[in-house]
């Protein structure tokens, strides 16, 4: 089973958030990271598109590119804000310049990441700026459980059954990963940049090792949970 949210609206839902940037890879990565928290994403990469999709979705929160092929952010902003004046608002920027993140600011915008950035810091910045927007903090259990499998994500135990497993740091996000998605297809891709942070598919080999490093931990003498789906990426699912 999948962890719950830890950030939910009023009424237990999921948070909605807008991502907004026309350089569509980067605005895919962005969303990726906050699915995996368990957020509903929607995305825009125009300005009039990410105006219509805020006043459809009725964002908790949007992530917001300064620079866009029509309207600037800054436009966007003001947009958004006449018909929900206080949805908080993430700039992205390229521009580091003082009186930019200066304008931005005075313009509405709560907080700001410069790129290159950190998904990490995203996600991080925005939950700040929910939690003070008064997101509701949901009870929520720290183990992942799958089959037999538990991890537990405050004490960093995991056992297999009733076998205490030890893994490294990076064994144990690896871990982690599969198992906030359980019988859901990863690529390698996807897990390079969610645990190593590597934004594109040049480090593939680094996933192949650790995926055999896990496999000798979680698999070895007992039935698979691990498995390659060739050309595709690994799923984790229950045993038998």
């Amino acid at each position: 089973m999948s962890a719950a949210p830890d950030l939910t609206r009023p009424d237990g839902t999921p948070l909605r958030v807008l991502v907004v940037d026309d350089e569509v890879n980067l605005a895919e990565l962005v969303s990726m990271a906050l699915r995996y928290e368990g957020w509903q994403v929607t995305t825009a990469h125009t300005g009039s598109k990410a105006v219509a999709a805020a006043r459809e979705t009725r964002p908790d929160a949007v992530v917001l590119d300064i620079m866009l092929p029509d309207l600037d952010g800054l436009e966007v902003l003001r947009r958004m804000r006449a018909v929900d004046p206080d949805v908080p608002v993430l700039f992205l920027t390229a521009r580091d310049a003082v009186e930019d993140r200066v304008a931005g600011l005075t313009a509405g915008g709560d907080d700001y990441v410069t790129k290159p950035f950190s998904l990490e810091e995203v996600v991080a910045r925005l939950r700040g700026l929910m939690r003070r927007a008064g997101a509701q903090q949901a009870a929520t259990s720290s183990v992942l459980t799958v089959g037999d499998l538990r991890l537990d994500e405050d004490s960093h135990e995991v056992f297999r059954g009733t076998d205490e497993i030890t893994l490294t740091a990076t064994e144990f996000e690896l871990l982690r990963f599969f198992m906030r998605n359980p019988r859901r297809v990863l690529s390698k891709a996807q897990i390079l940049d969610r645990v190593w942070n590597y934004d594109f598919g040049g480090q593939a080999n680094v996933v192949e090792l650790y995926v055999s490093y896990l496999r000798k931990k979680i698999d070895a003498g007992r039935e698979p949970m691990i498995h390659t789906m060739r050309g595709a990426g690994y799923v984790l699912k229950p045993a038998g």
